[in-house]
């Protein structure tokens, strides 16, 4: 009898400084995303912690250390509290839409801007138009890059002023790379409200949850994450409620579950 798919081959990568602790080093366990079942295995890797980079999928595998944990929303209970609320009345006319996997150089420009904005001298800045079409394009599983624009006039596009790469998972969406227009000052924390978007339309969609990647103990930069609630995360007797305390002490209210969900545009863009 033949197997119906060969077992996945992992590798760990030597050990590297970790970009989010000091003093601390890196390890990463990975393995190749090719072959017919690429989306089942991306799928499965996904609810066990596992990130997609192009055709591949990793997760932390350090030694000595922990700090990284997988986490993820879940969609149908998010409510937003009173700031994500205004925060999406504000970019309420951005118009969204779920494109291809196929880079542009409109987009390029945008990740340039958002780099040396908010991540000067990190290794994402030497990234050259090539670099940036194989971070887009070379996905073996089911992809988009949903676009952000302002509204546009006399039927052209407007500008583009955020962009997500974001994977239709099996149980949800998972958000691989997010960026956005930093100098925007009437547009303040479009970050934020692009991950409020996918949690809304990941709803709206069917899909239970919105996989927001690690969540790093002790990393300010990873401080946004926890802000939006109901959260869960990885541990050893798998995904468990979340609710760690806001060192950023960002504006997070309870979940006032007797709201009625926000409504829904374009949701069918990630339906099946």
């Amino acid at each position: 009898m033949t197997a119906p798919f060969r077992f996945p081959r992992f590798f760990v990568t030597n050990p590297s400084p970790c970009p989010y602790l000091p003093g601390k080093s890196e390890r990463k366990v990975f393995t190749e995303l090719s072959g017919d079942n690429a989306t089942e295995l991306n799928d499965a890797l996904g609810r066990i912690g596992f990130r997609r980079s192009q055709n591949v999928a990793y997760r932390p595998s350090c030694a000595d250390c922990s700090a990284c944990v997988s986490v993820r929303v879940l969609a149908k209970e998010f409510r937003p509290n009173a700031t994500q609320r205004k925060l999406i009345r504000r970019n309420s006319d951005l118009q969204v839409t779920a494109c291809k996997p196929w880079s542009t150089e409109e987009q390029f420009a945008l990740l340039q801007r958002y780099l040396h904005a908010r991540h000067p001298g990190g290794g994402m800045t030497e990234m050259d138009e090539m670099d940036f079409a194989d971070m887009v394009e070379q996905s073996p599983v089911d992809s988009y890059v949903i676009e952000y624009r302002e509204p546009g006039v006399g039927g052209r596009p407007g500008k583009l002023v955020g962009a997500c790469l974001t994977d239709r998972q099996g149980d949800g969406l998972s958000m691989i790379y997010s960026f956005f227009d930093t100098e925007l000052e009437d547009r303040p924390g479009l970050g934020n409200y692009i991950i409020m978007d996918h949690i809304i339309r990941a709803s709206g969609a069917g899909l239970p949850y919105v996989y927001l990647g690690y969540w790093v103990d002790g990393s300010q930069r990873m401080q946004y994450k926890i802000r939006y609630r109901p959260l869960e995360k990885l541990s050893r007797h798998g995904w468990v409620p979340f609710a760690p305390e806001d060192r950023a002490q960002a504006a997070v209210a309870p979940v006032a579950r007797d709201e009625p969900p926000l409504p829904v545009e374009l949701a069918a863009m990630f339906r099946r």
